[in-house]
């Protein structure tokens, strides 16, 4: 029982830094962010199994992390206001041509970053002709051309 009490703690610890640390993380992985997933990947797995290394407690945890996240599914997809906190909301960084630089540091991205997604989606070459830039909750940039 142990095992499957540390292991939700770090199944919700994960998703509360994951989603504190911004969507623009998951979408755009560098070599450093590669790094960092090993080196927490390797932190949580001695924190979830402590001295036990049998096959037992590893599939205990396994089967622990995946009724876990099918059930957090499922409450996403009854419960709306969930998947908002859990998801996030698709964020508007370019409205008519205008950019939310509010919108923009909140999700640390910069004016460059919309650019390329516009150039490389839609060929467009100056911020005038976009309509919305969107902020996916993939993470993924939406370009909407005027």
């Amino acid at each position: 029982m142990d095992s499957v009490i540390r292991g939700l703690a770090i199944y919700f610890s994960l998703l509360l830094i994951i989603r504190l640390s911004g969507r623009r993380t998951l979408a755009q992985m560098t070599p450093f962010d590669l790094v960092i997933v090993l080196v927490i990947s390797e932190t949580t797995q001695q924190a979830m199994l402590a001295d036990d290394f049998s096959v037992t407690n590893a599939i205990i945890l396994i089967l622990t992390l995946f009724t876990t996240d099918i059930a957090l599914s499922y409450v996403k997809r009854g419960w709306t206001r969930a998947a908002h906190v859990v998801d996030g909301v698709p964020t508007i960084l370019v409205s008519h041509g205008v950019y939310d630089d509010t919108a923009l540091r909140g999700c640390r991205m910069g004016r460059d970053d919309i650019m390329e997604a516009a150039r490389s989606q839609q060929g467009i070459e100056t911020i005038d002709d976009i309509k919305f830039a969107i902020l996916e909750v993939s993470g993924n940039i939406s370009i909407i051309k005027k």
